[in-house]
């Protein structure tokens, strides 16, 4: 199997923990990308609440919380987003009946469910890994010295500057970020909206929680949950493709032909 290393876009979310600083006067005071922090409103006024049912926040998570604390929250939870989002395409691109893969042939066999190629990458070339966590500690050095305050002065463990917008780290290729305000919160609620479904797909697929996950999606009618929950799930018991689980595509995938056995 030819194997070529290709550039790898993921990044990682900081950890949650809370602030005992008080709101800066200067946080209070700035706009960002349209954004002006509002202690009055849910979540300080960030972009994200949808109908039909606005203010989600069962748990109360966000209510009384500092601003610095929900603006860490917010770069967790879009960043996390990113990533399940990316995880959720390349499911979908490199299985059956698409089946396009940097680091595999597989125009002339089926490698298999996606959620296993990573134990094949590991058994050919275990070197990979070394080159994606080094790759993946770039992305996240970068993301701390653009949005995270240095550990110098007076300094709060993940401290995140006044001056930055959570998730919006100058990256940016295709100009796909708005210029109004409006337009802006539009899209970053149409981001986060997509990031909470595949991510809550991610841990149900893997927890198979299903009270936990299922009703608030009800509740949301987001129904597209159930049935993106349902194929990762599917995957993970059976071992077989989605576009084959759901009838879509032919099931030409053999065990025997790739280096770690199912």
């Amino acid at each position: 199997m030819k194997l070529a290393f290709s550039a790898t876009l993921a990044a990682s979310a900081a950890a949650f923990a809370p602030s005992s600083q008080t709101v800066r006067s200067s946080a209070l005071s700035a706009t960002l990308n349209g954004w002006t922090p509002d202690e009055n409103a849910f979540a300080w006024g960030l972009p994200g609440s949808l109908d039909p049912v606005p203010e989600f926040d069962p748990f109360g998570f966000a209510k009384g919380t500092d601003l610095q604390t929900m603006r860490k929250w917010r770069e967790a939870e879009t960043q996390h987003g990113r990533v399940a989002m990316l995880a959720a395409v390349g499911m979908l691109v490199t299985e059956e009946p698409i089946e396009y893969h940097p680091l595999f042939e597989a125009y002339n066999k089926d490698i298999g469910p996606a959620i296993r190629h990573l134990d094949e990458v590991r058994a050919v070339e275990p070197l990979f890994f070394v080159a994606l966590g080094g790759l993946i500690g770039a992305l996240e050095l970068n993301r701390a010295k653009t949005g995270f305050s240095a550990p110098e002065g007076e300094f709060e463990f993940q401290q995140v500057e006044d001056d930055y917008y959570p998730g919006d780290v100058g990256f940016d290729p295709l100009g796909l970020k708005p210029s109004g305000a409006a337009e802006f919160a539009t899209m970053q609620t149409k981001e986060l909206q997509n990031g909470k479904t595949i991510g809550n797909a991610w841990s149900y697929g893997v927890s198979s929680v299903q009270v936990t996950y299922v009703l608030p999606c009800i509740l949301r009618s987001h129904f597209r949950y159930i049935q993106i929950y349902s194929m990762i799930a599917q995957e993970l018991v059976n071992g077989k493709e989605i576009f084959v689980n759901l009838g879509l595509a032919e099931d030409r995938f053999d065990p025997s032909s790739v280096p770690v056995q199912f």
